[in-house]
């Protein structure tokens, strides 16, 4: 039995006021962190700045040579042949020869803090700091004058409790950020040197600037989290915007202010010769390890990264680097979740909340058309509701959950910093197609399974009684979440993840790593840190970086002479 959907009516109000005029926001990388949230224009410009770094451009570093070449990026395209000579030097010292030490893939915060800790920036604990956690300050106590890096993270970790499961990544946060979860303002009891000697030659491939996905983001969108949780180590963002004259809304910061700062940061910390943008990895292979000088053979394997370069005029080149070392800091915005129903290819069927933006632009989408169906629960949902009603489009709003689920993402962030999102959750459940609606323009479908879409632009729902619906709709955003897209790894990185047999999935199923230095538990030498870890924060991603960075330590260490 079909039941035709209830028909929405339109009105001149929008659902709720807002002060901005024009809504441009852009889908942000899968960190929570980074959410597009209305904001006044009286914020000032946030538009991210130009490139000022010192970043080298893929147009000097385009070749043709496809075959693995032994640390080397591709041989330069005149006349740039010195600035790649230059670059070879820097990274590859004397004998050019040799597999790299470490390749990172993906520059973003993940990529930026490790690449900083590889570079020789070393953390102590100041002599005169006093750690506000008893049993922490009594270890830290214990080996005075030796680096975080050199000590035992398992025992330092140990006892600590926050929000986040990675005990590396909570003891990092409670040295960069004493008392942050109290309300607190305890400065950071580590102090930062710089010893070239334990410098580790690497490479950081990113397809943008660094930052990563962050200049995906429209640059007034504000972030999820606190603009003070957004930092990385002995940069922080408060005194980066203070100096930049820039302030925060809300103890919250705009995407383009964040991304400037990631930028800025790889600058003035000296790591831009580490970075190359415009590097798209389209394979990571890796063998049997090779016999040494002496014949005797390297128990680590040899890694081999493919690619390519986008030059300038957008022609691309390949390249092929060797290294003992990969480190996977891609994040996990690569690929939207698909609901897997008859009809999602369809032409009004889409993943990203851009596509709306579109239709609203080109004028296909307007208060008069049939309503946008939006499909998710979650806060990218959320950005659509809050956009469509900002232009008085007519919203279907469909999710699998009650709309009382514990588990939903609105029941976790404070009405009083979030107030966007907590009145889309009133609206959820205040505007449910069950019951009396207090506005017109918008119903919520809650439990609600969809079946199918049809050529002519219908959707078909079962309710949680079981009957059919059927609703007319203009577009279709499914905006289920996204999966990282791991196709340049043998067999997608299935059999890297906790659960072989599901999807590879930030929040329910992370390449499955060792807790103390997020090496892979299924190959040595393959890391991976930030979402695809498990960690979806940026305050807590550091601490895979900086489990990373100790474990590759101790590797150098142990080798002879």
């Amino acid at each position: 039995m079909y039941q035709k959907g209830t028909l929405l009516v339109k009105q001149s109000d929008t659902v709720f006021s807002c002060p901005q005029q024009g809504y441009t926001g852009r889908p942000g990388p899968n960190f929570h962190d980074a959410r597009k949230v209305y904001t006044s224009k009286a914020l000032g410009s946030c538009k991210p700045e130009p490139w000022d770094g010192e970043v080298k451009p893929a147009t000097w570093l385009l070749g043709k040579d496809a075959d693995c070449a032994r640390g080397q990026l591709p041989a330069p395209s005149p006349p740039s042949a010195a600035a790649m000579s230059n670059w070879r030097k820097d990274h590859l010292g004397a004998s050019s020869s040799e597999p790299l030490k470490v390749i990172i893939i993906g520059n973003g915060p993940s990529g930026i803090c490790l690449s900083y800790l590889l570079s020789g920036y070393t953390p102590y604990v100041k002599p005169d700091a006093v750690h506000p956690h008893p049993l922490l300050q009594r270890k830290l106590s214990e080996a005075p004058g030796v680096s975080i890096l050199d000590q035992d993270l398992d025992y330092l970790s140990e006892g600590l409790e926050g929000r986040c499961q990675s005990p590396v990544a909570l003891l990092f946060d409670a040295l960069l950020r004493p008392d942050t979860d109290f309300g607190g303002n305890t400065e950071s009891v580590l102090t930062w040197k710089l010893q070239k000697e334990r410098a580790i030659p690497h490479v950081v491939l990113g397809r943008n600037l660094p930052g990563g996905a962050w200049h995906s983001i429209e640059g007034s969108m504000v972030t999820l989290s606190q603009g003070q949780w957004m930092g990385l180590p002995d940069l922080e963002v408060k005194d980066w915007m203070r100096r930049k004259r820039r302030g925060l809304r809300n103890s919250r910061a705009t995407a383009g202010d964040i991304a400037h700062y990631y930028r800025d940061y790889v600058n003035k910390k000296g790591l831009g010769q580490s970075f190359v943008s415009g590097a798209v990895v389209t394979a990571v292979e890796w063998g049997i390890p090779e016999p040494s000088g002496s014949g005797a053979q390297d128990p680590s394997p040899l890694f081999q990264v493919s690619g390519f370069l986008t030059a300038e005029d957008q022609s691309q080149q390949p390249f092929s680097l060797c290294a003992h070392n990969v480190v996977l800091a891609t994040g996990t915005s690569d690929s939207p979740a698909r609901l897997g129903i008859p009809g999602e290819t369809l032409p009004f069927v889409h993943h990203e909340l851009s596509a709306l933006e579109v239709a609203i632009r080109a004028g296909t989408v307007t208060p008069d058309s049939d309503p946008v169906l939006i499909i998710g629960a979650g806060l990218s949902a959320a950005d659509a509701v809050l956009y469509a009603r900002h232009y008085n489009i007519l919203v279907i709003h469909a999710f699998r959950r009650p709309v009382d689920d514990p588990g939903l993402v609105f029941n976790q962030l404070p009405k009083m910093l979030y107030p966007e999102y907590h009145k889309v959750h009133q609206m959820m459940r205040e505007q449910s197609i069950l019951s009396p609606s207090p506005y017109e323009g918008y119903r919520s479908l809650p439990e609600h399974q969809l079946l199918l879409f049809k050529e002519d632009r219908q959707a078909l729902f079962q309710d949680p009684q079981g009957l059919h619906k059927v609703f007319g709709l203009s577009l279709v955003l499914v905006l289920i979440g996204s999966h990282p897209d791991l196709s340049f790894l043998p067999g997608a990185g299935a059999h890297l993840a906790v659960d072989p047999d599901q999807p590879l999935s930030a929040k329910r199923n992370p390449i499955d790593v060792e807790p103390f230095t997020y090496q892979s538990t299924q190959q040595e030498g393959l890391y991976a840190v930030g979402p695809l870890a498990g960690d979806n924060f940026v305050r807590f991603v550091q601490g895979g970086a900086l489990a990373v960075a100790s474990s590759l330590l101790r590797k150098e260490a142990r080798k002879p002479p």
